[in-house]
């Protein structure tokens, strides 16, 4: 198995090296990476494979590319500064995912062996262990069956029908109380995909265990799954993050053989949608108690609204609304793009639509504390970036803020930071 690692936008030249990609499987990789759901994971250029603004793995016959945030080089520092963003990028997912992460998910991270497909498997399958401890989902499935005795009820159309010749056998229908259910199904599902892709001891071990656990669950195929059919009620709530994890896991497999067999595997997450929510979930920790809460993916207002009807055009969503009680106090946009020095650039390398998109929130939402917030890189130096900016006018009461946060601190300085940045600190 060939395994590369790229950061998001870099490229990765071809030919035969350990840092270059053999042109022979380039093909098979970009098959994979085109059936999912996100545009230009990859793209063809004339020396090199290159990677979008997607972070995961793809995996094809024969090889496994792993893509990484772009927030060091790994030019610069090497191989530990590709384990300190994987570990980064782990840490992100976690929170995301609602996974927990301790020492020991991270422990074989610098491994030859240990990939970020390796720890995203352990993580998903520690989750599912924690669940099936307390014993697995059951539901009632109804049944039909022609008994000697009365079982449920009678199923009177078929007794006198099918049946009207075998008076000793009556047509049940009754209820079963088993563990066969959609949900179920689907956990068997992932269990048997991860087997395949799983190659670190613990993972492999793991999985059989849990194999075992769903061996009286029906197998089912992937595109029979019925997720429909699965119902998220008190007594399932803890399989919540398994279903979302389980849906990405499953969707979408590249098949080539005959016989149905996987040959492709993708796993991907866009950084932008990742930082959004990343920095979402880290905002409602940091304002507990504060009066203040946050609103993600709110507003909706509209730009424009036309007569004589007044309908509205040009939906406006923005990424993070700070709200006090009912009014928006702030409005922040995450951004997942590299920052510039103001020394050497005054607009800092960001776009001027940005801007213009942020004094329309501003306008819209009647609020006058608007930010755009940066992933902090090395090339900025030491010191966070928080840069404010008058809108239209001098010493207005409008303020458009640039600001960074420093993804690799601890949760106690994420939160400070993130507190100083809505003025609570």
């Amino acid at each position: 198995m060939i395994r590369r690692t790229v950061l998001e936008w870099n490229m990765l030249p071809y030919g035969k090296g350990k840092a270059e990609i053999p042109p022979d499987i380039v093909d098979g990789l970009m098959t994979v990476a085109d059936a999912s759901d996100i545009p230009d994971v990859l793209r063809y250029e004339r020396h090199g494979l290159r990677a979008g603004s997607v972070v995961g793995i793809i995996v094809a016959l024969g090889v496994e590319l792993e893509i990484l945030p772009k927030i060091e080089s790994l030019e610069q520092h090497g191989t530990q500064a590709s384990d300190s963003i994987r570990s980064r990028l782990v840490h992100m997912l976690a929170v995301v995912l609602d996974m927990t992460v301790d020492g020991g998910d991270l422990a074989h991270m610098g491994t030859q062996d240990e990939t970020l497909l390796e720890v995203v498997i352990r993580l998903f399958v520690r989750r599912l262990c924690e669940a099936v401890r307390r014993g697995l989902p059951r539901r009632y499935v109804e049944q039909a069956d022609d008994l000697p005795a009365l079982r449920g009820r009678l199923d009177a159309i078929r007794q006198f029908s099918v049946l009207a010749v075998s008076p000793q056998k009556l047509a049940c229908r009754y209820d079963v109380l088993g563990c066969d259910t959609p949900l179920n199904q689907i956990m068997k599902a992932v269990v048997g995909r991860l087997l395949q892709l799983a190659r670190a001891t613990d993972n492999q071990k793991r999985l059989r265990e849990l194999a075992c656990i769903y061996a009286d669950v029906s197998p089912v195929p992937v595109a029979a799954l019925r997720w429909d059919a699965v119902t998220v009620d008190r007594t399932t709530a803890r399989w919540t993050t398994l279903i979302e994890l389980a849906h990405r896991l499953l969707h979408k497999p590249y098949q080539t053989t005959s016989n149905g067999a996987t040959q492709g595997f993708s796993l991907l997450f866009d950084m932008n949608v990742l930082f959004e929510k990343y920095i979402a979930y880290w905002l409602r920790v940091a304002l507990e108690g504060t009066g203040l809460h946050v609103v993600v993916q709110g507003g909706g207002d509209y730009a424009l609204y036309t007569p004589p009807d007044n309908r509205g055009v040009f939906l406006t969503i923005p990424d993070i609304l700070i709200k006090c009680d009912d009014k928006i106090v702030q409005i922040i946009d995450t951004k997942w793009k590299r920052l510039a020095r103001q020394k050497n650039d005054p607009r800092q390398g960001v776009k001027q639509a940005d801007i213009y998109q942020m004094m329309a929130y501003g306008r819209i939402y009647d609020c006058p504390h608007l930010m755009l917030l940066y992933p902090h890189h090395a090339g900025l130096g030491g010191d966070l970036v928080r840069n404010l900016h008058h809108i239209a006018r001098h010493a207005g009461p409008d303020v458009l803020e640039i600001a960074t946060v420093n993804l690799s601190d601890n949760n106690a300085g994420l939160l400070h930071r993130l507190r100083q940045l809505c003025d609570v600190a």
